[in-house]
């Protein structure tokens, strides 16, 4: 079970199948590039978690596992990623 205050990215409950898919593939990437290998626990259980939706608590507590300084790295740039972008400004 997911807690209500860590439904947000992949864990959203207002998401589709394919927005999953993509949050948790962006996300994967994201740990992939800030973490290297101190992030292979969560990267493992964000892949396994695009082809079956039961281990997202998995990928979830390897999130919340990770050092401090990491999970906010990751964090902050998957926040930075799925910012809403201001609407474009005709002249």
């Amino acid at each position: 079970m997911i807690p209500a205050d860590a439904r947000f990215g992949p864990w959203s409950d207002h998401i589709d199948a394919a927005e999953r898919l993509a949050r948790l593939r962006s996300l994967r990437a994201i740990v992939r590039l800030t973490t290297g290998p101190r992030g292979e626990a969560l990267a493992d259980e964000l892949h396994r978690a695009e082809r079956d939706a039961s281990r997202l608590p998995f990928a979830l507590a390897a999130l919340d596992s990770l050092a401090p300084l990491d999970r906010r790295q990751v964090l902050s740039s998957y926040a930075a990623l799925h910012r809403p972008q201001p609407e474009a400004r005709t002249a």
